[in-house]
Parts: C-alpha cells; structure tokens; sequence
C-alpha cells in the first residue's frame, strides 16, 4: 500500500537534520522541485496570487482558488506537499471547512496563521492579528477536523504577532498552539539569529519551521548548518521560484522587443522542454493503447508519439 503524503511528511520530519522545501505556485514549479530532488514542498499564497491572478498577497485570492491551484499542484507530482491555508479564511468554523478540504485534495500538511481578514504576507506592513482565544481557537478547530477526517494530515501553526505585537507575543502564542496539538510551529518574520534560536527553545519536543523570505525579508537567511544548530526542522524558501522566474522573463522580453531570443544556456532546449513537461513520458503510455492501425501508421513514420 503506497505511503500517504501525510506519513511520507511525518517521517521526513522525525528524519535527522533540517529539511529545506522550496515554494512552488503551479504545477510546473511542483514538478520542477521534485524533479531537483526536493522531498517535499510548500505552496506560496503570495507567489499564487501573482501566478494566478497578477495580484498582491492581500487576501484577494479566494479559498476556492487556492484549492483549485492546490489540487492541479498535487497531481502534478508525488512528493508531499504543504498547503498555505493563510488564516483559515474566517473563524474557527471556516478553518474546520479548510482543513478538510486540504485533506481532500490529497495535502500533507498545511499551515495556517492568526492574522484577521483581509490577510497579507507577513514581511509587508500592517499586520494584524486576531485576540489570543480566537488564535488559539483555530488551531484547535484544525486539529478536531484532522480527528473528524481521519486523516493524519500535518497542522502547521503559524502566529503573525511578532510584527502586529511583539516578540514575547508570538512565544506565548506558539507555546499556546503547541499545547492544543499543533505538530510543527511557525513564527513568522523572525528579526535576528537570537529571536529565531529563543522561538526553537520553548516547546522542545515541537518542530519548528523557518520562513526564509528572499529577497529582503525581515528574516535572517541562515544556511542549513546554522538552522539545524539554532534548532529548526524545516525550513521554506517561498519567493525564489518566483523570484527567478520574474527576472528570467524580463530579461527575456529585453531581448525579444529588439528581435533577440534569450541566449544558449538561460533557455532549456526544445528537447529538454518536452522532456520536463511529460512528453516523453507520454508517448511511452501512448504505446500501450496503440490499435493497429496505430501500429501501421508507425511503421510508415507517422505514429502520433514520433510527432511534434
């Protein structure tokens, strides 16, 4: 019987050592992180709000949109992957309906945070959160949807309130979340090296993650080394997926308005463009359903899997 993503999740973080996923947006990032090698990975509600509509990671996006992208992502890869539930999309009640749904669609885990709505990226000005009952509230209802589901789907809590309130703020709340059941905690926008090794402290038995924002995030980008001796489990790199690719395109536009197409080596070849997408891979399951005048037209060199 196969491993559900949930366990495949699970053992990887009971695995010795710190764990680095990258954030993906759609499902040719997903494949491109698994084919590099990743074990699993994160989707970015930021980089998905770009991705999908062209829009800031303000709350704009809706539940049902991020569940679409989530489901395309999902089947587009085997490695586990880790939903962006943002702040569960309401009260506790909404939470419950969030969680279920991420366990439907065949997610790992899935992290969700205390902001208000509207919602926003936690490295960008404003941040507000919810009183700590409320917070603490939406945790609980996460971990009672796991048990109403049963599924062993991976609850990631994250608290926003280092930058709404404070850096003792966000410990309590953290303490708090791991006390009603959360399997792993998140503080986001960390400050320095000492917030981030005071966070991995409390609650020893809970694995901590690291949102490593690039870029210019309020974060400092430790290397693995240094977050496995600060004492983190997992660590997210949400923006440079999407970083690179901005910056690919543009360059590549530069050149495509003065009739340059971008130069041998910052392109893939058309060969390696159909292998990474699945064309081969496809001809090869074609094959199998060949009728024979399939299998003619082959001989004759026009089989649908030899053509472009």
């Amino acid at each position: 019987m196969a491993e559900s993503p949930a366990k495949a999740l699970r053992r990887i973080l009971d695995s010795p050592g710190v764990h680095l996923g990258p954030a993906c947006f759609d499902a040719l990032s997903a494949k491109l992180v698994e084919r590099a090698g990743f074990d699993y990975c994160f989707t970015s509600g930021f980089s998905i709000s770009a991705a999908r509509l062209g829009l800031p990671d303000v709350g704009l996006i809706s539940f049902g949109e991020m569940m679409d992208q989530g489901r395309q992502i999902i089947q587009a890869v085997s490695i586990p992957i880790i939903a962006d539930g943002d702040n569960g999309y309401g009260n506790a009640m909404n939470v419950k309906r969030t969680v279920k749904d991420a366990i439907r669609a065949g997610y790992a885990g899935i992290f969700l945070e205390d902001q208000v709505s509207p919602k926003a990226c936690g490295h960008t000005r404003g941040r507000k959160v919810v009183p700590r009952d409320e917070a603490v509230m939406r945790i609980k209802a996460a971990i009672d949807a796991r048990k109403e589901s049963g599924c062993d789907i991976v609850i990631i809590a994250r608290t926003d309130s280092r930058q709404a309130i404070s850096f003792d703020e966000s410990l309590w709340r953290s303490q708090a979340f791991a006390d009603v059941g959360a399997d792993v905690l998140l503080i986001d926008a960390l400050a320095s090296r000492e917030e981030m090794k005071a966070f991995c402290e409390i609650a020893p038995s809970v694995p901590k993650m690291a949102n490593l924002l690039e870029g210019g995030g309020k974060t400092p980008i430790l290397n693995p080394t240094e977050l496995k001796d600060v004492g983190f489990k997992i660590a997210a790199y949400p923006l440079s997926l999407m970083g690179v690719s901005i910056r690919a395109m543009q360059n590549a536009l530069t050149g495509l308005k003065s009739g340059q197409i971008p130069s041998h080596g910052s392109i893939p070849t058309f060969e390696e463009i159909k292998e990474i997408v699945g064309f081969n891979t496809y001809y090869e399951e074609e094959k199998r359903y060949a009728t024979s005048t399939d299998k003619v037209s082959s001989q004759n060199g026009t089989f649908s899997s030899g053509k472009e």
